[in-house]
C-alpha cells in the first residue's frame, strides 16, 4: 500500500471540490495502478465500504478476489458520509411496516442492527482504531410534523424488535427540552476511512489484489475493461454508490440527491457522544423528505468536532428550490446554533450523494437480469449499514449460501405500494430534459470568472464551459452520456451534474459518479 501525497489528481482523492473531515484527517489510500489483464474468481468494482467489505468477507471464505477503485480507497461516496451506524432508518418504520408488511418491517431492522455487529465484529478482530463507539440515538419531531407520527414510530419500532423508548424530551438539544423523541439504543459511530485502511490491510494481507486509479467500463457478465486492460471473473460485484453496468433497469428505481455538511469545534466533553435526527419535512417539495442529522468526532486533545448534515435536493435541481448549494451550508448553520448553541466557527464542509430508492430499502443482490452479477446500490442515508448488509448478502449468495434478507432488498423487487412515489420521481426525471429547450445560465464565456463554470448555448448545442484559475477556457460537450440529459454547474463542489440520473463530472468533464461510464466529450470553443 501506497500513501501518495503529490503528483496526483485531486479528482481522485474526493468526488468534489469540498474535503471532508475524514479525507482531511487520514493519509491517502493509494495502491498499483493496472498494467495487465488480470483472471480471477470475483471481481469487485469499488473501494468504498461495500466493496472492501465484500472483499473482506469473500477472501475469509476461501474466495480469489480483485477490487478496482476509480479514484483512492474512500474517495468516493464513502468518505464524504457522516458515519451513522443506526438502525433507526431514514424512512419511517411505519412506512415500512405499511409497504413490506411487519415481518418485512422486522427483518430490515434486525439487518441493520446485524450490520453494526458486523462492523463492531470486524473492528475487533482486527483491532482497528477508528474511534468506533456505542451511542444512544434520539429522533426527534421537524417543526412541521405531526406529534402522533412519533406515537406511530415507536409502535412499529416495538413491533419490529427494537430496543426504543419514548422520551418527554430530547437529551441535550437546546430550544427543544420539552420537545419528545423516539430514543434508539446500541447504536454505533465511527471514523469511517480509518476503518477502510485497516480492512485494506487486511484484505492485502488474505490475499487479495487492490488497485486504484482503475476506471472500470464495458461491465458485463465476463467482467470489465479496466485502465484498457480486460479484467475477467467469475463472479462481478458492482460495488460505486450507483451501478454503472447497466443503462436504464437500476435507475428508474432510485434518484440521486446531493446533501450538505458542516463540521464546527466544540469544548471536548461539553456533549455526551450520540446521534440526533429530526424527522425530516413533511412539507417539502421533494420525495425523500429531507431531514437533519447530528453526530459528534474526536479531534483532538481540546475539541471534539459536531457534524451536522441536511439541507437535502434533487442532484443538479438546487435551483428548484431557489436555494444555491453555498446558501444551503448557512441554512444548516442557522439550524445546528439553534439546537446546539456551543457550535462557533465551522471548520469543515462538504456534500455527498445518496441514491433514495423509490421504496426506501436498498438494492442488495444479484443484478436484475444476470446470474453472477452482484450490485450494492440505493443507500438511502444509511449507507454504512446498507453496503454492510449488501456485502453479507452477496458473500452467502457467491457460496450458494440462502440469506434471510436477500428477497427483502432483490435488486428485482416490484412494489405496489410504492407506486406513487415511484410515478413522482419519474415523472421529475422525465421533466429535466426541458433543460434541452430552456435557456441556459451564461450569455457568453465573457461572463465567467477563474473557478467558475456554467452551461452555454450555441446553436442547437448545449456546452458545459469552466475557467481554470489560470484563466484558460475549457469546454465539454453539456449532454450526459448516460441517457442525453443535460447536466448542470454545482458551484459548490466544482462539478456538472446531471440532473436525471445522479451522473457527475469534474471541472476537466471527468466521470466521477456514475451511472455515466465515459467522460464528458471536448468541444473545441471560440
Amino acid at each position: 500500500m501506497e500513501n501518495l501525497n503529490q503528483n496526483i489528481n485531486e479528482g481522485s482523492i474526493s468526488s468534489g471540490d469540498n474535503v471532508s473531515f475524514w479525507i482531511d484527517s487520514t493519509d491517502i489510500i493509494a495502491f498499483e495502478k493496472p498494467t495487465q489483464d488480470i483472471k480471477t474468481e470475483v471481481l469487485i468494482i469499488g473501494g468504498g465500504i461495500a466493496g472492501l467489505t465484500t472483499a473482506y468477507k469473500l477472501l475469509k471464505a476461501g474466495k480469489k478476489v480483485v477490487l478496482a477503485e476509480d479514484g483512492f480507497i474512500g474517495s468516493g461516496e464513502t468518505g464524504r458520509t457522516t458515519a451513522h451506524l443506526t438502525c433507526a432508518l431514514d424512512d419511517r418504520y411505519y412506512y415500512l411496516q405499511s409497504t413490506f408488511g411487519k415481518e418485512n418491517a422486522r427483518l430490515a431492522a434486525e439487518s441493520h442492527t446485524a450490520a453494526i455487529d458486523e462492523i463492531e465484529k470486524i473492528v475487533t478482530e482486527l483491532n482497528i482504531d477508528c474511534d468506533f463507539e456505542r451511542v444512544n440515538g434520539y429522533l426527534f419531531l421537524h417543526p412541521n410534523d405531526k406529534e402522533k407520527n412519533l406515537d406511530k414510530e415507536f409502535e412499529a419500532t416495538q413491533n419490529a424488535g427494537l430496543e426504543t423508548v419514548l422520551l418527554n424530551h430530547t437529551p441535550s438539544l437546546a430550544e427543544a427540552q420539552g420537545q419528545r423523541c423516539l430514543a434508539f439504543k446500541n447504536q454505533a459511530q465511527f471514523h469511517v476511512l480509518h476503518y477502510l485502511k485497516a480492512l485494506s490491510k487486511a484484505v492485502i494481507d488474505l490475499g487479495g489484489t487492490i488497485y486504484t486509479e482503475a476506471h472500470a467500463g464495458n461491465i458485463d457478465d465476463k467482467g470489465a475493461t479496466v485502465n484498457g486492460y480486460n479484467f475477467s471473473a467469475q463472479y462481478i460485484v458492482v460495488a460505486t454508490n450507483t451501478p454503472i453496468n447497466d443503462v436504464l433497469t437500476m435507475h428508474t428505481k432510485q434518484h440521486a440527491y446531493r446533501t450538505y455538511v458542516i463540521a464546527g469545534k466544540i469544548p471536548k466533553g461539553s456533549l455526551p457522544h450520540a446521534l440526533w435526527w429530526d424527522t425530516g419535512d413533511p412539507e417539502s417539495k421533494w420525495v425523500a423528505q429531507p431531514y437533519h442529522y447530528v453526530r459528534l468526532q474526536n479531534f483532538d486533545d481540546e475539541y471534539e468536532l459536531l457534524i451536522v448534515g441536511g439541507e437535502d435536493h434533487k442532484t443538479g435541481q438546487a435551483d428548484e428550490e431557489g436555494v444555491s448549494e453555498f446558501s444551503r451550508y448557512e441554512l444548516l448553520e442557522i439550524w445546528a446554533k439553534k439546537y446546539f448553541p456551543l457550535l462557533d466557527e465551522i471548520s469543515y464542509k462538504w456534500s455527498g450523494q445518496v441514491m433514495e430508492p423509490f421504496d426506501s430499502l436498498g438494492f442488495l443482490g444479484r443484478n436484475p437480469g444476470d446470474k453472477n452479477v452482484f450490485v450494492i446500490t440505493g443507500d438511502s442515508g444509511n449507507g454504512m449499514t446498507h453496503a454492510t448488509i449488501g456485502a453479507m448478502i452477496i458473500t452467502d449468495m457467491i457460496q450458494g449460501v440462502e440469506n434471510k434478507w436477500q428477497d427483502l432488498y432483490s435488486p428485482s423487487r416490484i412494489t405496489f405500494k410504492a407506486m406513487g412515489d415511484y410515478l413522482k420521481e419519474a415523472g421529475n426525471m422525465a421533466s429535466q430534459y426541458l433543460d434541452w429547450i430552456t435557456a441556459s445560465d451564461l450569455n457568453n464565456t465573457a461572463d465567467l470568472e477563474a473557478g467558475d463554470g456554467g452551461i452555454l448555448s450555441v446553436g442547437l448545442r448545449k456546452i458545459a464551459v469552466y475557467r481554470d484559475y489560470d484563466k484558460t477556457l475549457h469546454a465539454f460537450s453539456a449532454v450526459c452520456p448516460h441517457l442525453g440529459c443535460v447536466v448542470q454547474w454545482n458551484s459548490d463542489e466544482k462539478s456538472f451534474d446531471c440532473p436525471c440520473h445522479g451522473s457527475r463530472f469534474s471541472s476537466d468533464g471527468t466521470v466521477i459518479n456514475g451511472p455515466a461510464e465515459s467522460n464528458l466529450k471536448d468541444f473545441k470553443i471560440k
